[in-house]
């Protein structure tokens, strides 16, 4: 039992003492402890009798007795009026009013207390319940805490899933890069040793070691084979300029030291492009260079490719190879039966018809055809003669696509041009075999006229609402084994 119900049970207890204390005792502070019945004039009956004393004599206690609230009640019978205060009888009357005054007021204590007992005794009951339902309510949430936290693992679990059979394939590899790990081990230990006594190693012998181990760390990273998207990450805004519509590019063949940025503003009605000497130069606007194409383009889908431009021909289906070396045309041909000037665009329009991008593999051309009823075509392409020498035939719309890019001989599709977009479609050129992917992405300018990958920077490239940026992609590699050769 708590503190509070036995300071109540207290209360009541010495309440009823003294109820029973006073039935007892008042009549005998008075002198008067007969326990014969007396009738009085207006017969009445009382709970403690007296000797009957006439009223003309002094004061007469009555009865006394408890009510339902515990206070002690009290009835005598008043003696006329001409009784002299200086009666012995009197003076027992005031001592007997005295005290019941006193035991009144300590009822009334009592009574105050009980009332303040009682009420933080409800208070801790409305307390307990509430601290109850709380843990009731504690006890649920915990269950659908585990629930939910066993879904969150268990979703976990099946993207890690996928993961095991790469696991294993670099496992056929760990011993190398153990040995590997070993030789540069001792390698530094030799360096350390050199720079401790010049001359006490032969240097010609640790160059040499130092080159086989690079040929045959070169030749464990020709093993990586391409890899399948995962994650796009950023963008990063490289540069804010130009109209809403437009392409920016690099070159992918290109040697590290060469770096130049070209610029192409807008999706028709213009044959200028801008050529930048680096990064930098691109973001501060020092152009270095400038063409003036033989022919107006169309749509922003355009690629640099081992030093020269590859476009669409404005309201055509023929592509356009020039260099940018020699300032002119080297080739062009018609993409047999590729429609053309917003036919088969991406879901934005602006003469995006006809798609050419650059890969680890080649160059490609993505369009559709009446033929493959409006579904995209892809075609990869001779770079030198612009010739079709394979083609695959998808089931995705061209119209339903935002964008689309090539990795590793995989075309990846856009849902959307518009915020929200993500790689929704994904089609493999090795295998012939689709499936559809989620792969958001953040479209921080809300709309994006141009995505393209770039193999060497392994970065995606992308004119989002006049903002130049760049996405981050991370691929996933599989290390081929002897047993794969």
């Amino acid at each position: 039992m708590s503190p509070p119900l036995l300071r109540l049970g207290a209360v009541l207890s010495t309440m009823a003492m003294i109820s029973n204390w006073m039935s007892q005792t008042l009549p005998s502070l008075v002198g008067l402890n007969t326990t014969t019945r007396l009738s009085t004039p207006d017969t009445l009956e009382a709970s403690s009798l007296v000797l009957p004393i006439s009223p003309k004599e002094g004061w007469q206690v009555y009865s006394s007795a408890q009510d339902p609230d515990g206070r002690c009640i009290c009835t005598v019978v008043a003696p006329e009026q001409n009784l002299c205060s200086r009666d012995a009888k009197s003076r027992q009357l005031r001592q007997l009013l005295e005290k019941v005054q006193n035991m009144s007021q300590s009822i009334e204590v009592l009574n105050l207390r009980t009332q303040r007992d009682f009420q933080y005794v409800l208070k801790m009951e409305t307390q307990m319940k509430g601290l109850k339902a709380k843990f009731r309510q504690i006890e649920d949430d915990r269950k659908t805490l585990m629930t939910k936290h066993f879904q969150e693992l268990r979703g976990k679990m099946d993207e890690l899933l996928p993961l095991i059979p790469v696991l294993e394939q670099y496992k056929t590899d760990a011993k190398l890069i153990t040995q590997f790990k070993e030789e540069i081990r001792n390698l530094s230990a030799v360096l350390t040793g050199i720079q401790e006594e010049i001359g006490a190693y032969d240097y010609e012998e640790l160059h040499q070691r130092v080159l086989s181990l690079e040929t045959r760390l070169r030749d464990c990273m020709k093993k990586l084979t391409c890899g399948k998207l995962m994650k796009i990450t950023g963008p990063i805004t490289v540069k804010t300029s130009g109209t809403r519509f437009g392409a920016w590019m690099t070159d992918p063949l290109a040697s590290e030291k060469n770096n130049r940025v070209w610029y192409m503003d807008s999706y028709t009605n213009n044959k200028i492009v801008r050529e930048y000497k680096s990064m930098a130069d691109f973001v501060s606007g020092a152009e270095s260079r400038t063409y003036n194409l033989p022919f107006k383009w169309a749509g922003t889908n355009h690629v640099v490719y081992n030093g020269s431009l590859y476009f669409n021909k404005y309201q055509s289906n023929i592509i356009i190879k020039y260099s940018f070396d020699l300032g002119r045309v080297l080739a062009q041909r018609s993409l047999e039966y590729a429609g053309f000037h917003n036919v088969y665009p991406y879901t934005w329009g602006g003469f995006s018809d006809i798609d050419l991008m650059a890969d680890e593999i080649g160059l490609w051309a993505v369009y559709a055809t009446n033929q493959n009823a409006g579904n995209i075509v892809i075609s990869q392409l001779n770079q030198d003669t612009l010739e079709v020498t394979k083609s695959w035939s998808t089931g995705y719309p061209k119209r339903s696509a935002g964008e689309s890019f090539m990795i590793c001989g995989t075309l990846y599709v856009t849902n959307s041009h518009l915020t929200g977009a993500k790689v929704y479609y994904s089609y493999s050129t090795k295998t012939s075999t689709y499936e559809y992917t989620d792969i958001p992405f953040h479209n921080q300018y809300f709309h994006i006229s141009m995505l393209d990958y770039n193999a060497r920077d392994r970065a995606l490239y992308a004119w989002n609402n006049g903002h130049q940026v760049l996405f981050n992609v991370t691929l996933f590699h599989i290390i081929k084994t002897e047993d794969d050769t």
